[in-house]
This record gives C-alpha cells, sequence and structure tokens, in this order.
C-alpha cells in the first residue's frame, strides 16, 4: 500500500530500448533472464513490442483534465505502448501501457530513463515527473523521468469490475455480524471481477508489469533504465531486477516490502507497528483537545475511537449534509482511523483529527459537516468512484499470490488478535476478495540474484515496516540501507521533507556510487 500520492499532493500544493548493439539480439536472448527465473513467460515473438515507435504527444485528455494540463505546463509528452496481454502468446490480444516522460535538458551530463512507480497496488504514477524532477534538484534535469500507468492501471487499458466501492480494505467490524457482512461484500467483489474480466485476469500480475517495464525500455531505446519504487513499487522493482539482471542502472526502493511475505494479506502481522503510530497521533491530538475535543490524555483519545466505532456498531453513523451524506458503519470507520495513520506530519495528522471529531460528533448524533478532502475520500473509497483503482489493486494482489480461501481462517485470527488491538486487528486481519480469487497462474518471484540498490525506510513506517527493509537488504547485499529514526511514515523520499534522506538519495541518483555502509538520518524536528 501506499500513500505517495497524498503526498505528493501536498508536496506540489507527490525489455529497455536497446542501443545499436543490441537491436541485432534475437528475441529470445532478450528474453533470456525471464527464462533464468523458472517460468518460460517470454519467447520468440516479442521484436515487434522491443522495437516499436512511440507516438509522442500531448498528454492532455481535455479541458478539464489537470493532471495533464500539469505534464503538458512541465513540457512532458505522453506515449502508449503496446504490450502482450500474455508473454506466452506474443502473437494475441495486446494491451496499452501508458507512459509520460519529461526529457532531459542537461544532455551533456544526461544519465538515461528513470521510471517511476508509486505504490498501490494500482496507483498511477503518470503524472509524477514533474514532482520526483523537484524532489531531484540539481539532478532531475540530468535523467529522462518516466510516469508510468501499469497495465490496467489508469490511462493505460483499464479493468473496472464494476464495483460499488473503491477498495476492499475494511475491518471485520466488532463482532461476527460485521464479519459475516464482510465475507458476503467481498466475495460478490470477486465474482463481479470474475463475471466481468475473467479473461484477462490471469495476466494481472507484478511479474507481467515487470515485463511491460522492459518493454518501455526496449520501446525508449535503452540499454538500462534506472528506477524509483515507493511502498508496493519497491517490490516491483525487486522483481525487476530478478527477472531482467544488468537492465537497470541505478535502484531506489522507498519503504520496501520484503519479497518473502508479499501476499494479498500485506497488513496481517503489522498490528503493532499501526497501534504505535495510532498511539502517537492519540498523543498529538490529546495535547489539542481544544481544537478536537476528542480527549486530554492518550489513553482519552483512544479511549473516544474505540466508542465510536462501538457507536457505529450500534447504528451506522451519519455524516456530512445534503447532497453528500454517508453512512458508515463499524467496519468502515475504523478504515478512516488505519488511512490517517501513516503520516506522522502536523498536517497529516490535522487532517485524522478533524475527521476522528466529525466521526465522534456524528456518534453523540449531532449533525456534522464535511472538508471537501474527507468528502471525496469517502466518495473514492465507499463509493463507485474508486470502482477502477480498486479493482485494479485488488487484481494485482490476488494475481500475484494466494490467499487462504476458509473464511473461519479469517475469523479465527481477528479473534485472536482484537483484545490487544481492537482498532488495527480486526482490519489488519480481514478477509478480502482473494479469498474468493482464482489461484494464480505464476509462482512468486525468488530472489536468487543480489542487486544493487539504494533503501530507504523510516523506523515507524506502519505499512511496509522497517523489519521489511533491513530482510530485503539482507537479500541483496551489494544494497544500501537508509535509515530515518523515530518517524511514523509510509515512503520519504521527495514527500517528506526530510534532507539527510533525500540528499543521500540524490547523490547516489547523480553518481551512481551507493555509500560506502548502511546510514541513519534522523527526524527533524524531534
Amino acid at each position: 500500500m501506499t500513500i505517495f500520492r497524498a503526498a505528493a499532493r501536498r508536496v506540489s500544493a507527490v525489455g529497455l530500448a536497446l542501443t545499436a548493439c543490441l537491436t541485432a539480439l534475437p528475441t529470445a536472448t532478450a528474453a533470456a533472464s525471464d527464462r533464468d527465473d523458472g517460468v518460460a513467460r517470454s519467447g520468440a515473438g516479442l521484436g515487434r513490442y522491443y522495437h516499436q515507435r512511440l507516438d509522442w504527444r500531448s498528454c492532455v485528455l481535455g479541458p478539464d483534465d489537470a493532471p495533464g494540463s500539469a505534464l503538458e505546463k512541465a513540457g512532458a509528452r505522453c506515449a502508449d505502448v503496446t504490450v502482450p496481454l500474455d508473454y506466452s502468446d506474443p502473437g494475441g490480444r495486446t494491451l496499452t501501457v501508458a507512459i509520460s516522460r519529461l526529457r532531459a535538458t542537461d544532455t551533456r551530463h544526461r544519465v538515461g530513463p528513470l521510471i517511476i512507480n508509486p505504490g498501490g497496488p494500482g496507483s498511477s504514477g503518470l503524472d509524477l515527473p514533474p514532482l520526483i524532477r523537484a524532489a531531484m534538484k540539481d539532478t532531475g534535469p540530468r535523467y529522462d523521468i518516466i510516469g508510468m500507468d501499469p497495465r490496467f492501471v489508469g490511462r493505460s487499458t483499464p479493468l473496472d469490475c464494476g464495483w460499488p466501492i473503491g477498495l476492499s480494505l475494511f475491518s471485520s467490524g466488532v463482532g461476527r455480524a460485521g464479519f459475516d457482512r464482510q465475507v458476503v461484500l467481498q466475495k460478490s467483489l470477486a465474482d463481479r471481477c470474475r463475471a466481468t474480466n475473467a479473461s484477462v485476469l490471469p495476466h494481472v500480475t507484478t511479474r507481467n508489469t515487470a515485463r511491460d517495464m522492459d518493454v518501455v525500455r526496449g520501446a525508449l531505446g535503452e540499454r538500462k533504465i534506472s528506477y524509483l519504487g515507493y511502498s508496493y513499487g519497491t517490490y516491483l522493482g525487486t522483481v525487476y531486477s530478478q527477472m531482467f539482471p544488468g537492465r537497470y542502472d541505478r535502484m531506489v526502493l522507498d519503504g520496501a516490502l520484503a519479497p518473502r511475505r508479499y501476499n494479498p494479506r500485506l497488513m496481517k502481522g503489522l498490528e503493532r507497528e499501526n497501534d504505535r503510530a495510532l498511539a502517537d497521533w492519540a498523543a498529538w491530538a490529546a495535547r489539542r483537545d481544544s481544537a478536537y475535543g476528542l480527549g486530554r490524555t492518550r489513553d482519552e483519545v483512544l479511549t473516544t475511537v474505540e466508542h465510536v466505532i462501538d457507536a457505529a456498531a450500534r447504528r451506522p453513523l451519519t455524516i456530512g449534509t445534503a447532497p453528500e451524506v454517508f453512512r458508515l458503519d463499524d467496519t468502515q470507520v475504523p478504515f478512516v482511523v488505519f488511512i490517517g495513520i501513516a503520516d506522522d506530519t502536523d498536517e497529516a495528522r490535522a487532517v485524522l483529527g478533524e475527521q476522528v471529531s466529525v466521526l465522534a460528533e456524528a456518534a453523540k448524533g449531532h449533525p456534522t459537516r464535511l472538508s471537501p478532502q474527507f468528502a471525496a475520500m469517502l466518495r473514492s473509497t465507499l463509493g463507485g468512484e474508486g470502482s477502477q483503482t480498486g479493482s485494479a489493486q485488488s487484481a494485482i494482489l490476488c494475481g500475484d499470490a494466494s490467499a487462504p480461501h476458509d473464511p473461519e481462517s479469517y475469523w479465527r485470527d481477528i479473534e485472536r488478535s482484537r483484545a490487544a488491538h481492537p482498532v488495527i486487528g480486526p482490519i489488519a486481519n480481514n478477509i478480502g476478495p482473494c479469498a474468493f480469487w482464482d489461484r494464480p497462474r505464476e509462482k512468486p518471484t525468488q530472489v536468487r540474484h543480489d542487486a544493487s540498490a539504494l533503501i530507504v525506510a523510516a523506523t515507524g513506517d506502519p505499512r511496509t515496516p522497517y523489519t521489511g527493509s533491513v530482510a530485503l537488504r539482507g537479500l541483496l547485499p551489494s544494497s544500501r540501507l537508509v535509515t530515518l529514526q523515530g518517524a511514523n511514515r509510509h515512503t520519504l523520499y521527495g514527500t517528506y521533507g526530510n534532507a539527510c534522506v533525500d540528499d543521500q538519495v540524490n547523490r547516489y541518483l547523480a553518481t551512481g556510487r551507493l555509500p560506502a555502509a548502511d546510514l541513519t538520518c534522523v527526524k527533524q524536528g524531534g
């Protein structure tokens, strides 16, 4: 998961093209690394994809296209890259992968292309090049910065299961009744995807996205790409390094996932990290009781949160005013809290404080008004507006690895975690649509090759825990780890404002040289 998108908005307001000496290589050679990983998914017939000619054009799709207009203003151009749906059948159905490019202006010192993935999975990266160039400071003009919407995401060939909600991540609620409703909901989401997109679901995978990245490399005419991945994007980068060793130059992995624990239940086992982030936010809110009215101590604020969830279990909370009125039950209220604790900046904590205050007032039966930000978040997650995002995210997770299919196994995990983690346990262990998905066609990628990468991590990251970055560092001996002490923050580079972290990443991107040893930075102001 990632909140890079929201962070980037706050900052702003967050088969490589072959050179002449390699273009003559037969396509079977270009796919050799893929076969080395154990599954021959790339074979003869891919040459037309690797050597395609891209049609660069305006990124603006219409008068209301704000992301496209921002790209246009920055000087970026966009193109569609054609890729096969199934790499074992390159003569079959094709897809388009949307990319944007902000070309290097310091051509004398040009490094090459830098592909960005903001995580999710299922998040769009198309509009990120101007933000990343700004974060890179003096190094930015030396790169062609490439935004990419992975297959079935954003402006790429879409996948939309027609969900009535945007995301499938909810709590099981305070009792069995809420969990039983979740089982029905999550099964219905999987059934909708199977009914509307059965022919493509087996091909919505990280390994195929990595293959698409290599086709992008080829279509750009480059021997190697550099890569910047956040959150889930670190897993994608790791997979690319294993499937296509030797085809990447500089790689930054921010908020890393441990490949061995990557599966559809990414939040299971992270109760402690999220409880710590929740408690730290509660202490922050307690010091501002006059503004939020949630309690004067950390424990009082935490008690208020639990009382709000209990009230929502008795009767859904009605928040907002006509025409935008939302009703949140005990499976949905914890989601609001969960989303809000992945960023420990004062700005983000204030947003969560305001949202919980609204929920607390609704729990008392008082009328409430929603900020535009809160209303937009609820529309995209609790309504069908975010169906495409949620569909793609679940399809990737379910297509990459299997989840337990027995609902009772989830219920047992929930009950075991509930006493110690009353807010986080029922959401971290809840059932999801992958419980009702068909089994993946490929096995998850195994890390068998060393890779040179700069890994960035915060010790209090509640989404991709610090232990995951440490584990990835151990799997990749040539990598280096930059640790930010004392931050409960998911993803850092260019979005958090820590000069030490940003300087280390920019130094690496500028020189291509990793630090001689792992480094530690300290959270500024605390």
